[in-house]
């Protein structure tokens, strides 16, 4: 497979906006349906780092990866953030165009000594660490778990609603932020009450990181680290597939049958993620088929018991905290019957992945890719 890396296109209107992705606006909403009180205390940093590792192309993969039986954990040889550069040049102030839920605006940020990221899926917050700018940091969204943040203070709940007063006690002077976290009105009102707050715009999907990187390099007054690494992303990710490709079966009747599942159990929520959510251009990647973009799935929608058995998935794809909320493979089989009716169920065939890591489309893109990829071809490698 050619990895091809195209530009999100720019979007037009107030509709498609924040919605560029159904299934990211309604992963959204899903979670902050699912619970908004904030939290007591941040979350642990997840353990999920496995180590050095060998290449993808010397593992022994499997001989038949659709028919393998069990589950399998996608782990990260190492969860850190590597900066492309340790001191980078700023030219402050700098005038960028913020992407508004209501339209973009010119937004000129004057001083990024206290920044504030804050995304669902904690991929803004790895971008300006490995920008090089994470000493400025000074707090965290829940969904940013890797090491380097672990002792910043969490300022959104476990169902990703922003808490103002958590926000303003930190004094950022910029807050970057995509959307995906809100209210929306608790947004405006720190911009309000005099933060800069910019809006970044990255379609999910492979495009993202590099688009990502520019986009909150411009934010930050340093566009040419942006570009360094976007480049280092771009060639990191094309490495990773071109070695995917060499341990993923030729034959596309081979080729595992793959499903996005997302799960809140103790919300009752299941969604399937379609075309256009980035899950599917990340099953593509690994040299899967996106099963859900077979039946006509777009974005994330509510799981049918009809869709699911139609969709008859070889391997299900989970977040590992959502795994968890339901209590396992066992009661989620016994609580939606209709899963044990696919393959996938049938062989117990989940491959489940950190909740803060799958689905980032950050930097850490090419190690998920790489993680995704011995959990189905070599799991336990």
């Amino acid at each position: 497979m050619t990895l091809t890396l195209r530009r999100p296109t720019p979007i037009v209107s107030t509709s498609q906006r924040r919605g560029r992705s159904s299934a990211v606006a309604g992963l959204a909403l899903v979670a902050l349906l699912s619970g908004c009180a904030v939290s007591s205390a941040p979350p642990a940093v997840e353990p999920t780092s496995a180590g050095p590792r060998v290449p993808l192309s010397e593992l022994a993969v499997l001989d038949e990866p659709r028919a393998h039986v069990g589950p399998s954990t996608a782990l990260l040889d190492s969860a850190s953030i590597v900066p492309v550069a340790d001191a980078p040049e700023q030219s402050l102030p700098t005038t960028v165009t913020s992407r508004d839920l209501a339209g973009d605006q010119e937004v000129t940020v004057s001083d990024t000594s206290r920044i504030l990221p804050l995304d669902i899926a904690g991929s803004i917050a790895a971008t300006v660490f490995a920008l090089g700018f994470g000493d400025a940091v000074i707090g965290r969204d829940i969904s940013t778990t890797f090491a380097e943040a672990a002792d910043l203070p969490v300022v959104t709940s476990s169902g990703h609603a922003i808490s103002s007063e958590a926000v303003l006690a930190l004094r950022p002077t910029l807050v970057i932020t995509d959307g995906t976290v809100g209210p929306t009105d608790v947004v405006l009102q720190l911009r309000e009450a005099g933060i800069t707050v910019v809006y970044v715009d990255a379609e999910p999907g492979l495009a993202a990181p590099g688009e990502l990187a520019r986009q909150v390099a411009a934010a930050l007054g340093s566009p040419e680290t942006g570009e360094l690494l976007a480049e280092r992303l771009e060639s990191e990710l094309a490495a990773v597939v071109a070695e995917i490709e060499s341990i993923r079966p030729a034959d596309p009747a081979d080729r595992v049958r793959i499903l996005f599942l997302y799960l809140r159990g103790t919300s009752g929520i299941y969604y399937l993620f379609g075309e256009e959510s980035g899950a599917d251009e990340l099953i593509e990647a690994v040299g899967g088929i996106d099963v859900a973009g077979e039946i006509g799935w777009q974005g994330l929608r509510p799981m049918t018991d009809e869709a699911l058995v139609a969709a008859n998935p070889d391997l299900i794809l989970v977040m590992t905290g959502g795994l968890d909320s339901v209590g396992g493979i066992d009661a989620l089989i016994a609580e939606k019957p209709a899963v044990g009716l696919t393959r996938a169920g049938e062989n117990r065939r989940f491959v489940d992945m950190a909740d803060g890591e799958v689905l980032s489309f950050g930097p850490r893109t090419p190690a998920v890719l790489d993680a995704l990829a011995r959990a189905i071809y070599a799991p336990g490698s």
